[in-house]
């Protein structure tokens, strides 16, 4: 039997589309989106993000619901993350990110940011 490994990856040869092409108009941010930008700053450690380079981002989610998406938390908070650290995200070149299940009322969200010491390039062997 074959197993596949972690590293194998599976092309799609579409350019990937952004929130801003996905949806026609303007969002508006919720009531709770505005309160979590003003409460998710007061848990974020004294982080010293570098000033240029390529980043990496580890999340780690705890949700309650099992059926919670693990991406749909990504965006708010790596723009929260770039406002209070001073970088562009556009500097983040990869995400690894995992979804545990917890308890009601135990939900949180973990992080780590770090410089990459290169910049990933194409490796589908073109």
């Amino acid at each position: 039997m074959t197993s596949r490994s972690e590293e194998e990856l599976y092309w799609c040869t579409l350019k990937p589309l952004s929130m801003n092409e996905a949806y026609m108009g303007r969002k508006r941010k919720t009531a709770k989106y505005r309160n979590y930008e003003t409460e998710l700053p007061l848990f974020l450690p004294g982080l010293e993000i570098p000033s240029k380079g390529p980043l990496a981002l580890t999340i780690r989610a705890g949700f309650s619901n099992r059926s919670s998406d693990l991406d749909n938390c990504f965006k708010p908070f790596i723009d929260i993350l770039q406002r209070e650290y001073s970088f562009n995200d556009n500097r983040i070149y990869e995400i690894n990110a995992t979804k545990v299940k917890v308890p009601v009322g135990e939900e949180y969200i973990a992080f780590n940011i770090y410089a990459l010491d290169h910049e990933p390039t194409d490796d589908q062997g073109d």
